[in-house]
């Protein structure tokens, strides 16, 4: 299993699982391919994928977990 990490641009915002997922928020998936994971939930509009989690400073509302579906 495979971690990464992946961030939305300044115009995709996304409801799951009655969560708002913006700019401001990092995804973090947890799975085999995780962008296949991120492809099948947001298509292909979101902005970039890591394998390490980015500098936080940059996103204030924290890290969202695709998989657990919880913040941390």
């Amino acid at each position: 299993m495979k971690t990464h990490y992946f961030t939305l641009g300044q115009s995709h915002i996304y409801r799951f699982n009655g969560q708002t997922l913006d700019h401001d928020c990092v995804i973090k998936i947890t799975a085999e391919n995780p962008r296949d994971v991120m492809v099948e939930h947001f298509g292909l509009k979101w902005a970039f994928e890591y394998d390490e989690c980015p500098e936080m400073k940059y996103f204030p509302r924290g890290v969202y977990n695709l998989t657990t579906n919880e913040w941390e």
